[in-house]
């Protein structure tokens, strides 16, 4: 899908629809100018931008000219307006409800991330088939059977899961967890699942990197390695 077809307004919110390796790129110029701005900086140029984090300063002009961001000549951005303008659009500021589906390693792990709350996303229950895991909790995240998801998405009205099971069972789970209600899935396996329209997904494979990561290593290009968006 082109940028021109995602360089849209939602019919449900009237937010603009950006292209998305703009937004891939835009947490990034958000963590360099939250850092600017604990340091009470007060402007800050995409020149300045672009020398540390290795974007184009042209293409960071564009990519904050979608949120109707300009800067001023000779003077740039206005640090702390920029830090507010990126955390309201990206949606950090509100805070997302999910599940985890899948509570070993991975799960579990992302579940005691509390990083992921500054980032808008609160873990509020987690689902498996271990008996051994179902009734715990871990910190003050209750972890339920997988046959209690329908209920509970009804109960509390989560829309997003985080999916971090076993790739056998991937897409099953998906199917289950579209069924009970369901919207946007952040998908952790290796498996490319399916989901119908109207359901969003994003997939995070980290063993995708680390098979790039492999590879460039092998091949010896330890400097201007390409990345994996």
């Amino acid at each position: 899908m082109g940028e021109k077809n995602l360089m849209t307004e939602s019919k449900h919110s009237g937010k603009q629809v950006l292209p998305e390796p703009t937004l891939r790129r835009l947490p990034w110029y958000l963590a360099y100018v939250k850092m600017l701005d604990a340091h009470h900086v007060e402007h800050v140029s995409s020149t300045q931008i672009s020398k540390k984090i290795n974007v184009e300063a042209s293409q960071i002009a564009k990519d904050l000219s979608f949120l109707s961001i300009k800067g001023k000549t000779r003077i740039g951005y206005e640090v702390h307006s920029l830090v507010k303008e990126l955390t309201d659009f990206l949606g950090f500021k509100h805070r997302h409800n999910a599940f985890i589906i899948g509570t070993g390693s991975l799960g579990s792990a992302l579940m005691r991330d509390v990083g992921l709350l500054q980032y808008g996303l609160h873990i509020v229950a987690g689902f498996d088939v271990n008996p051994a895991l179902v009734g715990t909790k871990v910190g003050e995240i209750p972890i339920y059977g997988i046959e209690e998801l329908g209920a509970r998405q009804r109960a509390l009205g989560v829309t997003i899961a985080v999916l971090a099971v076993p790739v056998e069972d991937a897409q099953a789970v998906t199917d289950l967890a579209v069924e009970s209600g369901i919207k946007a899935i952040w998908n952790f396996t290796p498996y490319r699942i399916k989901v119908p329209a109207g359901v969003v997904l994003e997939n995070t494979s980290i063993y995708a990197h680390l098979a790039v990561m492999y590879n460039r290593i092998d091949a010896g290009l330890y400097n201007n390695t390409p990345q994996l968006q």
